[in-house]
């Protein structure tokens, strides 16, 4: 009745994945990650050290640090030790009396360990909606969708993607961020969830998602100021505002690619926002030339296009 030592196997990945039903997209001002199940008692079916478990961690860490970044909520399902039988329920019957009484087995993994504004549910049953409050924190908060990983993704993983479905909260069964007993299930978990109650994608499609519709909204913000002529200061302000910085920590000739790691989707979101203004500028010129200076010379007339040899910005 308990659970089976796991071989490894290989992490999916996205040319693996199935054709979903529906095109939802993430947006993070509706969104709620779930944390499913990574406590100790669970990863020691695996060999840690090999896949699926490497890549699981390194994108459940990846996954936690872009919610902490966009205001996601974050909340962990862990299920408790020592149960007694009734609490086990039917659980018993299939599984034993799963996680010991001691604190080892039941702590979340040392990677994974909650941060002090995270949520931690005590689970008791398959879903992670079933005897929790997950439910209530989501509607409370106005979040209609759940981002799903951890372990494992056949059972829990999956039956709460289902319970959420039943809920009207859109899942989001992150196929690279949960681990199985084997492919064989954890493939039949991502078929389901695509083709039942989920939208099935990868780490970095969830990222990418999250990105596009956090630039679209900071663009969507910037549309009342759209008639204001752009300034090189008010250039620095707006590329500031999408990787997130403080506009007078980014000089004017700093290499906005290499030093700031603006990636080639907030570039098309920034050419996208300016065409709207009537301004021509490619992807392909402000990626040649990536510093505030350059791009500000291409918006420029001619004319007017010199920049000071005197820095009036703190550079």
């Amino acid at each position: 009745m308990a659970i089976p030592n796991i071989l490894p196997y290989p992490m999916p990945v996205e040319s693996d994945l199935p054709t979903n039903k529906v095109g939802w997209t993430i947006d993070p001002k509706r969104a709620v990650l779930l944390i499913h199940d990574m406590q100790q008692y669970f990863l020691d079916a695996f060999d840690v050290k090999k896949s699926p478990v490497v890549e699981l961690i390194a994108n459940i860490q990846n996954l936690r640090k872009y919610a902490t970044e966009l205001g996601i909520p974050v909340i962990y399902s862990a299920q408790p030790g020592g149960q007694t039988p009734e609490q086990r329920g039917l659980l018993q019957d299939f599984w034993g009396s799963g996680i010991n009484g001691g604190p080892d087995q039941k702590q979340i993994v040392e990677e994974l360990s909650p941060r002090q504004d995270d949520i931690v549910l005590t689970k008791w049953r398959y879903s992670a909606f079933q005897k929790t409050d997950l439910l209530k924190l989501m509607e409370q908060q106005g979040r209609d969708q759940l981002i799903v990983c951890g372990i494992y993704a056949h059972i829990g993983c999956l039956l709460t993607s289902c319970e959420a479905f039943m809920q009207d909260i859109q899942p989001f069964f992150i196929a690279d961020a949960v681990a199985d007993f084997s492919l064989e299930k954890h493939s039949m978990a991502m078929t389901y969830a695509s083709e039942r109650c989920a939208v099935t994608i990868t780490t970095q499609q969830l990222i990418e998602g999250l990105n596009r519709k956090q630039l679209t909204g900071d663009l969507s913000s910037a549309d009342t100021e759209i008639q204001a002529p752009i300034t090189l200061e008010s250039l620095r302000e707006e590329v500031a505002r999408i990787i997130q910085e403080q506009p007078n920590h980014i000089g004017i000739h700093d290499d906005l690619i290499n030093i700031w790691g603006i990636d080639s989707i907030r570039i098309m979101s920034l050419v996208e926002g300016w065409r709207r203004r009537g301004i021509e500028i490619t992807f392909v010129e402000l990626a040649e030339q990536p510093t505030i200076s350059d791009w500000w010379a291409l918006m420029s007339s001619e004319e007017d296009s010199n920049l000071p040899n005197v820095d009036y910005f703190n550079v």
